[in-house]
């Protein structure tokens, strides 16, 4: 309270605060960071924060707080704990987001080739409406397993998508396999092709759900960026990953004839040197000194440094 109106009152005598203590409260106050508007009402009573009271009263607020921390944690969990109606908004706006995707895709790919809208035939709107019911199922599946992995699993949502985008494109190849259009080298080829590119469409997912923290909206947008950036190669470049590719493909080929040769050459030198080393360790004493001879001359011992006779034994030992 402001020095006058303490003046009057407590200049009015009686057990309580005196002028004096109020003038040491407001020096006190004037002499740390902390302000009186800091200050709160406790709710507990005196008695409860005197020595000898006071570790009781901190268990009763621990447990207090746990309690309530525990209530905090079960409503939240209730609230946001997935539910079949959440799960079916998520399969249905997935699919509806990746079938408008996917027909966009579809118009601007006859755009590139060069088609005006207008000269669209009933085959070309019927190729765009089928890329765009296709979109509508793969984002139904997508949706539900992005829903169902992120909710019942440690997944993030963009590793989700990239594990249903790969489980399509190896189903789609293990089709044709079934159907004779490709034979079974192709197939895991083919397989390995897709997991690659999922594995980088992976991230400009994980980009565009940071751009955009929502599942579903969060990997359209990094499909959207991976097929912009995928479709944008030119013919010359293409050409030149296509050779890049090709010249990879005889080095290897290379590489794995020279491997082979190596391979023949180290198990020939090794069974060479085996031998030397039974015969180097023989019981027999005059076949173990030939083969110690041997054995040191294939490691690289000098001729003169050998001890092969008994005269050289000798004059190692006492000249």
């Amino acid at each position: 309270m402001p020095r006058e109106e303490a003046r009057k009152l407590l200049t009015l005598g009686g057990d309580g605060p005196s002028l004096k203590d109020w003038a040491r409260v407001q020096a006190f106050f004037e002499e740390i960071s902390v302000g009186i508007e800091s200050l709160e009402p406790s709710h507990l009573e005196y008695s409860e924060v005197q020595k000898g009271a006071y570790d009781a009263t901190l268990m009763t607020e621990e447990d207090s707080l746990r309690s309530t921390d525990q209530s905090l944690r079960g409503d939240a969990y209730r609230e946001s704990r997935p539910t079949l109606r959440e799960g079916a908004k998520a399969t249905l706006a997935a699919a509806a987001i990746e079938g408008g995707t996917a027909l966009a895709l579809a118009v601007a790919e006859k755009r590139r080739a060069g088609t005006q809208l207008r000269d669209f035939t009933g085959e070309d709107w019927a190729n765009i409406a089928g890329e765009g019911g296709f979109g509508v199922a793969k984002g139904g599946v997508r949706g539900f397993s992005i829903y169902w992995l992120t909710n019942f699993t440690a997944t993030s949502a963009a590793v989700a998508s990239s594990i249903v985008t790969a489980a399509f494109g190896v189903a789609e190849q293990a089709n044709k396999l079934r159907r004779g259009e490709i034979d079974e080298l192709e197939f895991i080829e083919n397989a390995e092709l897709v997991c690659l590119e999922t594995a980088v469409s992976a991230l400009p997912s994980c980009v565009g759900q940071a751009l955009i923290p929502v599942p579903v909206l969060g990997n359209t947008v990094g499909i959207i960026m991976y097929k912009t950036v995928s479709s944008s190669l030119s013919q010359r470049e293409a050409s030149l990953i296509a050779q890049y590719v090709g010249e990879q493909r005889a080095l290897d080929e290379q590489l794995a004839a020279e491997y082979r040769e190596l391979i023949e050459t180290l198990d020939a030198s090794m069974s060479d040197y085996l031998g030397l080393l039974e015969r180097a360790f023989s019981p027999d004493l005059e076949v173990a000194l030939l083969g110690s001879v041997e054995l040191a001359l294939e490691l690289g011992v000098a001729s003169e440094e050998i001890l092969d006779s008994a005269e050289t034994v000798l004059a190692y030992f006492l000249d």
